[in-house]
């Protein structure tokens, strides 16, 4: 099950927030400290989750750097 910086578990559906500033790569974007992520979705890698981030579109994130919302 994966855990976000916290500690909290992480649920399909779950909205969650970025706790650090991220650079994208390819996309030459920063994602900001605070930015939602919508209804994520879990994958196979209990350590990455993948959610919505708006004007984005669809992103693969490390829950390291997630906050439940």
């Amino acid at each position: 099950m994966p855990k976000d910086a916290n500690g909290t578990e992480l649920n399909a559906g779950d909205n969650v927030t970025l706790i650090k500033d991220l650079k994208v790569k390819g996309a030459g974007a920063t994602l900001k400290r605070g930015t939602m992520v919508k209804n994520i979705k879990l994958t196979d890698d209990d350590k990455e989750i993948e959610g919505k981030i708006d004007k984005m579109g669809v992103i693969v994130l490390k829950t390291e750097f997630l906050k439940k919302a």
